[in-house]
C-alpha cells in the first residue's frame, strides 16, 4: 500500500507456509522493543474496543481489506473478545489521521489498528496511545517507532526479488522503463532502492526512463504512455505496482507494440491481461502485498492481549506468482479492480505472531 497498493488461496498458503519467518524482537523484553499493552491485566483480552485509524479508505486494496478486517472482527465478536469495531478514515491528511488517533485515546480504545500515512509523523500519537495501555498494530504502511507492533512485507526485497527476475530475463542487458510509485512515499522509495541495488549489478541494463504516479491505472497509463513514446525500444519494464503493470501493458497491447518483460502485483486486472497474452509470449514476475495483513494485526493485537509474545516486526513471506502458477492466482470471474490473495489459514497467523 501499500499505500497504496495497495491482494488459488489453497496453493498460494502452500507457499506461504514453506516461507513463513518471523523477525524475533519480543515486545515485552527490553527497552528498545515495543510495549504492546500486553501488561494490562488478561482480562482485558475480552471484549476489546478497537479502532482502525487508515490514511484513506478510497483505494480497492483498502476496501478490500476492510472487508477482511469486519470478517474477522465478527469471528472475535462471536467468540466475545471483540465488543466494538470502528474505522476512521483520514482522508489523505496525515494531521487529521493524528487527531482520530488522539480522539481514540481519549475515548479509551484498548486496540489501535494503524495504516499510516507518514513514517515518523504518527510516532507520538502512536507512543502516547501505547503509554496510556492500548495496544497498537500497524500494518502495510508501517511507522518507525519501536513502540508498537509492526506488520508487513519486506519492501526492499519486493524491489529485488522482482528486478532479479527481470535482469535475468533479458540475460542482464536491455533498456528498460521503471514504474515507480508516487516520490517520497516510503513504499515506493523502498521497493525502488531494493531493484536499483539489483540493477546496479548488471551494468549492461540501462533504466532509460524512471517513472512516478499514482498506484492508479488512468494516471499510471498517462505517465507510461509519455515515456514509452520517447523510448519505444525499450526490452522490458520493471514496475512495482500491479495497476502500473496493467497500465504498461494495456498500452503496448492498444499500440501492437512488442511485448516486452514486465514485472507486476497480484492486481487482478493485470493477471487477467497476463493470462490473456500468455499466448502471445508475454511474460512477467510478480508479488503481492496481501490484503491479510489487516487481519494478522488485528489477532496480533488480541494475542498480545492475551499475554501472547508478539515479535516487535511480524515480517509476512511475499507471494511469488510466475508463468507456470498465474493460474492458481487470477480470477476471471472477478473484477479487475480487486486482489484475488484473500486469506491466510488460522494456523499460519498463529505462527507469524508467536501463538
Amino acid at each position: 500500500m501499500n499505500v497504496r497498493s495497495v491482494r488459488g488461496a489453497v496453493a498460494v498458503a502452500a507457499s506461504l507456509c514453506a516461507l513463513v519467518a518471523v523477525a524475533a524482537c519480543d515486545v515485552q523484553s527490553g527497552s528498545d522493543t515495543a510495549d504492546s499493552g500486553a501488561s494490562a491485566s488478561p482480562v482485558a483480552a475480552k471484549s476489546l474496543k478497537v479502532g482502525w485509524s487508515t490514511i484513506y479508505l478510497t483505494p480497492s486494496w483498502m476496501q478490500q481489506t476492510l472487508k477482511m478486517l469486519e470478517s474477522d472482527v465478527s469471528k472475535l465478536r462471536s467468540a466475545g473478545k471483540v465488543s466494538s469495531f470502528k474505522t476512521f478514515n483520514a482522508n489523505g491528511d496525515t494531521s487529521q489521521q493524528i487527531s482520530q488517533i488522539r480522539a481514540m485515546i481519549q475515548q479509551k480504545y484498548d486496540v489501535i489498528l494503524v495504516d499510516a500515512g507518514s513514517s515518523t509523523a504518527l510516532n507520538p500519537a502512536l507512543e502516547q496511545a501505547e503509554a496510556a495501555g492500548i495496544t497498537v498494530v500497524a500494518f502495510d504502511s508501517l511507522p518507525t517507532t519501536t513502540k508498537v507492533i509492526r506488520v508487513g512485507t519486506d519492501q526492499k526485497k519486493w524491489g529485488s526479488m522482482t528486478a532479479t527476475w527481470l535482469a535475468k530475463k533479458l540475460n542482464g542487458k536491455g533498456s528498460i522503463i521503471a514504474m515507480n510509485g508516487p516520490a517520497g512515499v516510503a513504499v515506493s522509495e523502498d521497493r525502488w532502492a531494493g531493484a536499483a541495488a539489483v540493477f546496479k549489478k548488471y551494468p549492461g541494463i540501462k533504466i532509460v526512463s524512471n517513472v512516478h504516479s499514482e498506484y492508479n491505472l488512468a494516471p499510471a497509463a498517462q505517465a507510461f504512455a509519455s515515456a514509452y513514446s520517447a523510448h519505444p525500444d525499450i526490452d522490458g519494464v520493471f514496475s512495482q505496482g500491479g495497476a502500473l503493470s496493467a497500465a504498461a501493458l494495456q498500452t503496448l497491447v492498444k499500440q501492437d507494440k512488442k511485448l516486452v518483460p514486465i514485472t507486476g502485483e497480484n492486481y487482478n486486472g493485470f493477471l487477467k491481461q497476463w493470462q490473456a497474452e500468455k499466448k502471445n509470449g508475454f511474460s512477467s514476475f510478480s508479488t503481492a502485498q496481501p490484503n491479510y495483513l489487516s487481519v494478522i494485526a488485528l489477532e496480533a493485537a488480541v494475542a498480545a492481549r492475551e499475554g501472547v509474545s508478539v515479535p516487535q516486526d511480524v515480517t509476512v513471506p511475499l507471494p511469488e506468482i510466475t508463468d507456470d502458477n498465474l493460474s492458481a492466482y487470477v480470477k476471471t470471474d472477478q473484477p479487475d479492480d480487486s486482489y484475488p490473495i484473500t486469506d491466510l489459514p488460522q494456523a499460519e497467523i498463529d505462527k507469524l505472531i508467536g501463538k
